[in-house]
């Protein structure tokens, strides 16, 4: 496991729409993914990031397969074990 250089949020600390996030998460990867407890850190930058996904999902413009495989080639950039 990688060591984040800012410290994720507490989950207890999340309000409701972040917990809701969290668990999808949890039952689809096993865990939180890391970058978004920091990023849940701040609520309005957090919600922007998940528009940001939906927007892009929702666009249809790239299919899921893409966008799977550019998450794991950035992920790979950044050293991520994803």
């Amino acid at each position: 496991m990688t060591q984040m250089r800012v410290a994720g949020i507490e989950l207890a600390k999340v309000d409701d729409y972040a917990k809701a996030i969290f668990e999808a998460q949890r039952k689809r990867w096993g865990a939180p993914l890391f970058t978004q407890l920091v990023h849940a850190r701040r609520p309005t930058i957090f919600r922007a990031g998940q528009a940001m996904w939906k927007g892009i999902e929702a666009s249809g413009l790239i299919p899921p397969v893409l966008r799977a495989l550019v998450n794991r080639r950035v992920a790979s950039h950044n050293k991520c074990v994803f």
